[in-house]
């Protein structure tokens, strides 16, 4: 029997599979859920807040009004420790937030306190000579850089170091000595000048402190959701009763003390290590003996 046409192999007519959608077949793509574009409201609000605290601390030691500045910069650290603890605790982390509260304690804790105590005591060493004139204000420099050096670091060990301390003395801390020192003078009428000395060595501590490798404890362990005993509601009342007591000395001396307690916690901790290095050693060295 012949064909009037070749056999083929393939049909004539093409076949769709229907596991196989053509380009003409229609397929659905879930779209992308968009996402809103903002920032946090609330965490940010008290890092505004704390900005506006900070500038108005430089603002306050231009016009020579020394104690409303050093007052103003330990409000910009009370709202520093709250935008934080807001964000956590309503779930408002962001990269933005982090980044802005960065720039905010560079201003707060770095500028004003590095101006307050030049315009209050530094700027006098010009008096004596020119060589002492300088080195005051690169004090202040010294102090500056080192709050910028310690804000880097500190963004760039996020999630990598034991959040339980901290590396190097923190910024809020460092401007607590700074302006509780000047507090401190100006309640007890002082004169800056006649305390150049101390406050050029408190200025330079305090910023090479902060880029140091001291271990500091940071706090951040403490439990503020969950229930605490009777006693520690009672202890923080006690706290805030002692510091209204006179508050320029209780801030500057607890402050003071926490900067001072960075370098022994480190060299008691490497004694530990050391004491347990030479234990591990001596029992190794018995125990080939035997």
């Amino acid at each position: 029997m012949t064909y009037p046409f070749p056999l083929s192999p393939f049909p004539l007519f093409p076949f769709r599979s229907p596991l196989k959608p053509t380009m003409t077949d229609e397929i659905d793509i879930p779209e992308k859920p968009k996402r809103r574009r903002g920032i946090y409201l609330l965490p940010n609000l008290f890092t505004t807040a704390g900005l506006f605290s900070g500038f108005y601390a430089i603002i306050a030691a231009i016009n020579d009004r020394f104690e409303a500045a050093a007052i103003a910069i330990f409000i910009a650290m009370i709202l520093d420790g709250l935008d934080g603890r807001v964000a956590r605790l309503t779930n408002t982390q962001s990269a933005f937030g982090t980044e802005y509260d960065s720039l905010s304690d560079l201003v707060c804790f770095g500028i004003a306190p590095a101006l307050l105590m030049y315009q209050w005591s530094l700027s006098s060493l010009i008096e004596l000579s020119n060589l002492l004139g300088k080195l005051g204000w690169l004090a202040a420099f010294i102090y500056t850089a080192g709050t910028a050096l310690r804000l880097a670091r500190f963004n760039t060990q996020v999630g990598k170091v034991d959040k339980g301390y901290f590396q190097g003395l923190a910024s809020p801390a460092a401007a607590a000595v700074m302006s509780g020192f000047v507090w401190l003078g100006m309640d007890y009428q002082w004169d800056g000048s006649a305390l150049a000395l101390p406050a050029w060595l408190i200025t330079v501590s305090t910023g090479l402190l902060m880029v140091s490798k001291f271990r500091y404890h940071s706090f951040k362990n403490l439990d503020f959701k969950g229930r605490v005993p009777f006693v520690t509601v009672l202890i923080v009342v006690m706290v805030f009763v002692l510091v209204s007591i006179n508050p320029p000395q209780i801030l500057f001396l607890s402050f003071l003390v926490y900067a001072i307690s960075g370098p022994i916690l480190t060299l008691v901790q490497l004694r530990k290590r050391r004491a347990a290095r030479l234990s591990a050693d001596n029992q190794e060295s018995t125990t080939h003996k035997s």
